[in-house]
């Protein structure tokens, strides 16, 4: 069972966790069902619409690594805002990060909050940040918007949860390396993977 917060608690057989990569995963992760979604907001929306059709879950766990200036290396940050970091048709008069005619916000507010982790606002893209100085997000990565727009409008619960590998900086790629391995590990230990569930859950 993953408890998320006293509202929110679900069987592990019932949640869909997705990663990017399997690196973020490892083997930690594979006796539940896990989605690696490949890099970027096109592959993550393909991959999470295409595993709903198939089976349809009752939470959708988001999990993997981001960069932030805000959040130490090794945090672990519940995100439950996302950006389009990477959308700007302000020339055409349309707000920084909005998404033209799509009645959505700027800033997309979807998400479980985590009990004991610190939240934050997750700004996707579909490029490396290295010099992060925004201020309306402070986690950046390149998947999460898409998965959280399409649980939205599927009317699933999601909980993104993000390990910080990196500051977003000159550094990013190497701190990035070396951390995302630690990753899976972290949320290992967070979600209590190592606990089995009652026969009532299984």
């Amino acid at each position: 069972m993953i408890k998320i917060n006293e509202n929110h608690s679900y069987p592990f057989k019932e949640v869909l966790f997705t990663f990017a990569l399997a690196s973020e995963a490892a083997e930690v992760f594979k006796d539940h069902t896990a989605l690696i979604t490949g890099i970027g907001k096109v592959n993550a929306a393909y991959e999470l619409t295409k595993a709903i059709q198939l089976k349809r879950p009752s939470v959708i766990v988001n999990l993997g690594s981001a960069g932030s200036t805000h959040f130490k290396k090794g945090d672990v940050v519940c995100c439950t805002k996302f950006v389009q970091r990477d959308m700007d048709v302000r020339g055409l008069g349309f707000a920084l990060y909005e998404t033209p005619l799509s009645g959505l916000p700027p800033v997309l507010d979807y998400g479980l909050e985590m009990d004991g982790l610190p939240l934050g606002i997750c700004g996707t893209g579909d490029s490396f940040e290295m010099q992060h100085s925004e201020t309306i997000y402070d986690v950046v990565d390149m998947e999460s918007y898409a998965l959280a727009m399409i649980a939205m409008k599927e009317n699933i619960p999601f909980l993104c949860l993000k390990y910080i590998s990196d500051g977003a900086d000159d550094n990013a790629a190497e701190d990035w390396s070396v951390q995302v391995h630690k990753a899976a590990v972290a949320y290992g230990s967070i979600l209590k993977l190592n606990i089995n569930e009652t026969s009532v859950n299984s």
